[in-house]
């Protein structure tokens, strides 16, 4: 099998639903792939959307294992030689699938590839990123970032050409392809996997700078696009509240002191 398709859900039927057909109505010529849902444990119902089409395996977990471990639990049961980690609110747009898969195989050097990203405007989003420094976050959370926006457009590389390919340093892990076994320059093999200890936000950035670590590239490849209604829902309330009153918030917080703790300040 070519590839598989790893979604995770959580309390986003709706949404799944809209990707799911998107992925049905691509162009993906003669792919052979398969589909795998692993609900989260949100109380979901997803058994009616598996009867859409035979490719489609569905996973029901015991308990919310975060983004990183549901998404880790689809890969171990993925048939495919690779791998396509996608959220469930994207949608995908003409020959996407295969754009993504065929770089991939033309590059060996390229351990993660990623496409452009567009919001349900269709104005850009910023999807690739470079790896954020120890106040990114504190920047980004706080009125403090008004005062250096010099530093976040930097981050979110505004001033790059969207429309190259280009290496980066990492990118939104709502849409992100790689091999399932990778052989690196050394001859070891690399099973790319996110680390559970995020159990949610970090997870893509942290699997993208492993991914360099090991001698990869990771690329950003807009001829190959999807639509993305992403919420920012971490920041959803003022900073000063926020860490009190917001579950999200405090993962986002958390996830982003152990990404600092194992990778350092830099």
């Amino acid at each position: 099998m070519d590839l598989s398709i790893i979604i995770v859900n959580y309390k986003n039927k709706k949404k799944l639903e809209s990707c799911l057909t998107s992925i049905f109505k691509a162009d993906n010529q003669d792919l052979n792939y398969e589909i795998i849902l692993v609900e989260n444990n949100s109380g979901d119902d997803l058994y009616e959307l598996v009867k859409l089409d035979s490719r489609l395996r569905l996973f029901n977990l015991p308990k919310n294992l975060g983004m990183g471990g549901g998404n880790n639990y689809g890969i171990e049961k993925a048939r495919g030689e690779y791998i396509f980690v996608l959220n469930p609110d994207t949608i995908i747009k003409g020959d996407a699938i295969v754009t993504l898969l065929n770089y991939l195989k033309a590059n060996p050097g390229v351990g993660i590839v990623g496409p452009k990203l567009l919001n349900s405007d269709n104005s850009l989003q910023y999807s690739c990123f470079r790896f954020p420094k120890w106040y990114t976050p504190i920047l980004r959370r706080t009125f403090l970032g008004k005062y250096f926006p010099g530093h976040i457009n930097n981050f979110q590389m505004v001033a790059d050409n969207h429309d190259l390919i280009k290496e980066v340093d990492w990118m939104l892990g709502s849409s992100l392809m790689f091999k399932k076994e990778i052989v690196l320059p050394n001859g070891q093999v690399w099973s790319p996997r996110f680390d559970e200890r995020y159990f949610m936000y970090f997870e893509d950035t942290d699997i993208c700078r492993t991914c360099q670590a090991k001698g990869l590239k990771v690329v950003y490849n807009p001829e190959a696009i999807l639509i993305h209604d992403h919420l920012r829902q971490s920041a959803r309330h003022p900073w000063y509240a926020a860490l009190f009153i917001d579950s999200l918030a405090r993962n986002h917080i958390g996830s982003g002191l152990k990404y600092f703790c194992k990778w350092g300040l830099k």
